[in-house]
């Protein structure tokens, strides 16, 4: 079977799609006398958390996550951000193909979360693949093998390009969830007091707070949306 190879050459936001998308440019190469038919690429994509420095705002943020900064060396680990999957055309001797990789905005799910906390700097990640190739044997016939779990690389997504990517889907927003009761009661109240938006009702409600209530540091963007 043709021993296949992975790198990614870089990764850019996907315009015009239904929701944030990434593209991670995936160079496939292929070592081995046989022609490869197509691929049927898995991608397991993981966030190596430990592998980058962070800011005293970035720790802040973070320590929902991993705890207080002192402790950060046993309790950073490498974290799950996606699965994503791609057809590999026929090619001989390699390929680049467009990896797509949906992007969610919802601050509950762990990666969105720590992508959110992070300022300036690259996002340190690793890709495992698995799957199957399709090949063409020496005597014609087509053949399948599936991919070894040891094929993986390592890349880097800059903090700029998440960053741009959510700005250009939610503008100066983020988003909050909350019960279903709650919802209820943040409806008729803004029913009741006629605000103009979320931000208007939220603003009402904060500016009733006395100050000795609020949070000193509020954390996340600002500009929620329900």
């Amino acid at each position: 079977m043709p021993e296949l190879d992975f790198g990614v050459e870089g990764v850019e936001a996907v315009p015009h799609c239904a929701a944030p998308t990434l593209a991670f440019k995936l160079r496939v190469t292929a070592a081995g006398p046989e022609d490869v038919r197509g691929v049927a690429l898995d991608c397991q994509i993981r966030i190596e958390a430990a592998r980058r420095r962070y800011g005293r705002a970035e720790q802040e943020r973070l320590r929902e996550l991993f705890g207080d900064p002192p402790r950060w060396a046993h309790t950073v680990r490498s974290l799950l951000w996606t699965h994503a999957h791609v057809n590999v055309p026929s090619f001989s001797g390699g390929a680049l193909v467009d990896l797509p990789v949906p992007c969610t905005y919802d601050f509950d799910v762990v990666a969105a979360k720590y992508l959110a906390a992070l300022e300036d700097g690259d996002v340190p990640l690793l890709l495992l693949f698995s799957g199957s190739v399709f090949y063409a044997a020496e005597d014609g016939v087509l053949r399948m093998a599936r991919i070894p779990w040891s094929k993986e690389t390592a890349c880097a997504l800059p903090v700029a390009t998440w960053r741009r990517l959510m700005d250009t889907y939610f503008p100066n927003s983020a988003w909050l969830r909350v019960g279903r009761d709650v919802y209820d009661r943040l409806l008729a109240y803004r029913s009741r007091v006629a605000a103009l938006g979320w931000d208007d009702t939220i603003e009402r409600l904060l500016a009733a707070t006395p100050p000795e209530d609020r949070p000193a540091n509020p954390a996340g963007p600002a500009g929620a949306s329900t």
